[in-house]
């Protein structure tokens, strides 16, 4: 582990935003499946995909695939921190979604019975 390696240095930033995009992606792809387990998982399967990047992505580094000091505990950090934002991003939008189609159903049934 690198002594430089500071909570606010710039790859902080690279692993919360790389994290959070895999996890939107992956859920979002895991959400259009035919697949209904996978759909109704889709926030989980793009979080563990997330993980599992992040994950490997640290494992390379202690092994010296990239230009890296080794494998680093702030960056897992990072790493969980982007994928909590993109679990509650989507739960949040998640909701909303369940919300809406609800008060929506409600209407339409409440014109078809007048």
């Amino acid at each position: 582990m690198e002594d430089g390696d500071d909570w606010l240095a710039s790859d902080k930033l690279q692993h919360v935003l790389f994290c959070f995009f895999l996890a939107i992606a992956f859920s979002l792809l895991a959400s259009k499946t035919r697949y209904p387990l996978l759909r109704r998982r889709s926030i989980f399967f793009g979080s563990a995909v997330s993980l599992a990047a992040g994950a490997a992505k640290e494992v390379a580094d202690e092994f010296g695939f990239f230009k890296s000091a080794g494998a680093s505990f702030k960056d897992a950090v990072a790493d969980l921190v982007g994928i909590v934002f993109a679990v509650l991003i989507l739960s949040l939008s998640k909701s909303l979604s369940l919300r809406f189609k609800r008060d929506r159903s409600v209407k339409v049934i409440g014109v078809e019975i007048v």
